[in-house]
């Protein structure tokens, strides 16, 4: 559900915010954060991961800005191209996707897909021929706060014998893709697959074929309550790798970037519902948030993604336990993570939670408990 600047005045945006819970989107911190990763990876092709936050409107202010865009289904297939990007700016990057939506996205106009199976790559034959594609190979995960499973990508070995079945069969092998997990903390978790890359161009060169895009994904961070560093050391260490295992012959560097664009971009703006205790002798409180797991923190399974909070209040604070509004037992958002809130915290107050711009209002359900989706407001 969204509130566009279009459609409100400043004051009714500011009464929206207050309807909670509601994610307020600043698309200028957006483009600026767009703006530091451009210039960081400089000569890069920067392809924006719709999934993260596809937003009309701060997909217009990408597209203004230059971006290209990753997308993973027909619905972000269609928003960015009303959003005025080209169809040769689309990088069908998901790698399972159904006969009907490769044809659908072939009928538009994209002509790069990513793949990692036999199957995948049969679909994408006979429903995008001529195609460019990228194959995806299996990468670590290790030291990302959101890890990725083997659940996508393929061993080196047959990612070699796949593209050139690719070849053999009429489409365009471009390159070799690979993502190393999401909020990845270390910039050195990138070189292993881009030496594995290398090592499948050099192979495939052998055989005649000529790869030239090397996709590294996205994966990179934004300060939540543990630091991130600046995506000028991410830029580096990735150039330093590929200049290490490519040399001379280095080939054209993509990138896939969401939540570095987005997460900063968004304040989530939630009311407690209740504060309570489960016993006399608890310290910690229980507090009931009416956003929670399934109202668009998903990220918080694990206590993976630790948000920011913010209060208008400023004194004396103490542990909690903060939790989602649903009848699901799950619905827990932090627990073992300590955070404090102010003690005379009471319910109707508001409480920001920082950095939500990203993962979050996609990851809504649709009505659990007969909750409405996650409200997304424009701030002008």
């Amino acid at each position: 559900m969204t509130v566009t600047a279009d459609e409100t005045s400043q004051p009714a945006i500011a009464a929206g915010a207050q309807h909670t819970p509601c994610l307020v989107i600043d698309v200028d911190v957006a483009r600026a954060q767009y703006a530091r990763i451009a210039d960081a990876f400089a000569g890069a092709h920067i392809h924006y991961a719709v999934k993260a936050n596809p937003e009309l409107a701060l997909l217009e202010a990408l597209v203004a800005a230059g971006s290209q865009f990753d997308v993973a289904g027909r619905a972000e297939i269609d928003l960015c191209l009303a959003a005025g990007a080209s169809p040769g700016d689309l990088s069908y990057g998901h790698p399972i996707k159904k006969a009907e939506d490769i044809a659908y996205a072939y009928a538009r106009g994209v002509r790069l897909f990513a793949f990692d199976s036999e199957g995948e790559l049969d679909k994408i034959v006979n429903h995008a021929p001529g195609s460019s594609v990228m194959c995806r190979v299996l990468a670590s995960s290790q030291g990302a706060r959101w890890p990725l499973s083997r659940k996508f990508g393929c061993v080196p070995e047959m990612a070699v014998d796949l593209m050139k079945v690719a070849a053999l069969r009429g489409l365009d092998p471009a390159g070799i893709a690979f993502h190393v997990g999401s909020q990845q903390l270390y910039p050195e978790r990138w070189e292993p697959s881009i030496a594995t890359a290398a090592a499948i161009f050099t192979e495939l060169e052998t055989s005649g074929i000529s790869l030239r895009i090397l996709n590294a994904g996205g994966g990179f961070p934004v300060s939540y309550r543990t630091p991130a560093a600046p995506i000028t050391s991410y830029a580096a260490a990735i150039r330093s790798a590929v200049a290490r295992h490519f040399g001379r012959h280095t080939p054209s560097l993509m990138i896939e970037p969401g939540r570095y664009v987005a997460a900063p971009a968004g304040v989530l703006h939630t009311q407690v519902v209740l504060v309570a205790r489960k016993s006399y002798d608890d310290e910690p409180r229980w507090v009931y948030l009416d956003v929670g797991r399934f109202g668009g923190l998903a990220e918080t399974e694990d206590e993976a993604i630790q948000y920011e909070l913010s209060t208008t209040r400023d004194g004396p604070a103490g542990p909690v336990i903060l939790a989602g509004p649903t009848c699901d037992s799950v619905d827990i958002l932090y627990q073992h993570a300590p955070y404090d809130l102010p003690l005379d915290l009471a319910a109707g107050e508001v409480i920001r939670i920082l950095g939500t711009g990203a993962y979050t209002a996609t990851y809504s359900s649709v009505g659990f408990n007969g909750l409405p989706p996650l409200r997304t407001v424009i701030s002008p």
